[in-house]
């Protein structure tokens, strides 16, 4: 295939992308470009089968020459590529068996609201602080970057403020309005989390948008930031607020365990576990588990008792927490989602069924 049919040929595959609103799309050889709607991969059967020659040169369209290097030496390479400002997409090229595969996913150009994301807006709260650090974590795709991304455009819109985004690659593109942005994009503008992370202490940042705490040094200094005056928001890949808690504990050396636990305690404000479930109409919507920290919260996080956090958050519905099986039960009896759907989601299920009775 030459460099100029397999350009045209990706543009008609993402044009397809972006018209059937989906939110991830698969080149693998033996198979159909594949698209996923509402968490469920679609063949595109139209088109035809993907060939070595095909995904090879795909690649060869989308990546420069110091990209095709790292993927040469490391089997790997993440970046974004922008397309006919209808969209970017987070795309991952990798070897599978000798051969070419890609995998893409849409960031629409459009920066939506909490309201439109159907995100309560008690999550707009964790704006307002001047320092410390605030955490969305679930599985990979769902919907963590965009809830963020809500926040960080509502401090954009009505504060003024220095806002440093760090991440691998660089995802939704923010219009300055309040506040000056600079985005970083790791391995292109910064070596790693930590190098970025570290230089804002340097850079008159207010806000620092995290992409992914990743290992002990990014954690570490983004605890060290939110403790000195930064406000940090960045995402982890934990289930709530307990496995958060303790997976940030647990990447320290046990010398430094209770010391982290202390700093922990003081600088966290909150943490927002999310799930997108299939709607009964079509579409997703989020679960949303949101734990505040308050004096309750941040003593257990001190005793190293995490796992009493639930607790607090069943019994503190007035100062705004949700629990996951609550937030899934009100999804189900408004009729959003059916109570399969919801029941996957459930962190304990016979608490769920009881909810729903």
């Amino acid at each position: 295939m030459s460099t100029m049919h397999s350009e045209q040929r990706i543009k008609t595959l993402l044009r397809t992308v972006e018209q059937q609103c989906a939110s991830d799309f698969h080149l693998t050889v033996g198979r159909y470009p594949t698209l996923r709607i509402d968490g469920k991969l679609l063949p595109l059967a139209q088109d035809s089968v993907l060939t070595p020659d095909d995904t090879l040169a795909i690649s060869d369209a989308l990546l420069n020459e110091e990209q095709k290097k790292k993927l040469e030496d490391e089997g790997q390479v993440d970046f974004s590529y922008s397309f006919e400002n209808k969209g970017r997409f987070r795309v991952n090229i990798f070897y599978q068996q000798g051969r070419i595969s890609v995998a893409m996913r849409l960031i629409p150009m459009e920066i939506r609201t909490l309201e439109q994301l159907s995100i309560p807006e008690k999550v707009y709260d964790f704006t307002k602080f001047s320092q410390g650090l605030f955490l969305v974590v679930g599985p990979v795709g769902h919907g963590k970057s965009t809830t963020l991304a809500a926040l960080i455009n509502e401090i954009n819109h009505n504060q003024e403020k220095h806002i440093i985004t760090i991440e691998d690659p660089i995802e939704y593109i923010y219009e300055q309005d309040k506040c000056i942005i600079n985005q970083r994009e790791v391995n292109q503008d910064s070596k790693d989390f930590h190098s970025a992370l570290k230089a804002v202490f340097r850079e008159d940042a207010n806000v620092v948008l995290v992409g992914e705490l990743r290992d002990l040094e990014s954690i570490s200094t983004a605890i060290t930031a939110a403790e000195t005056g930064h406000l940090i928001f960045a995402t982890l890949h934990t289930n709530d607020s307990p496995q958060t808690i303790d997976r940030i504990i647990d990447i320290f050396p046990p010398n430094q365990q209770n010391q982290v636990r202390m700093q922990l305690a003081n600088s966290l404000i909150g943490v927002v576990s999310q799930r997108l479930i299939s709607k009964v109409d079509g579409g997703r919507v989020p679960a949303v588990e949101i734990m505040i920290k308050n004096h309750a919260v941040e003593n257990l996080i001190r005793e190293n008792k995490a796992y009493q956090i639930d607790n607090v958050i069943d019994t503190s519905a007035e100062e705004g927490m949700i629990p996951m099986d609550k937030s899934l039960a009100e999804l189900v009896r408004m009729g959003t989602v059916t109570i399969d759907a919801a029941r996957i989601y459930a962190k304990d299920p016979s608490n769920f069924e009881n909810l729903m009775n």
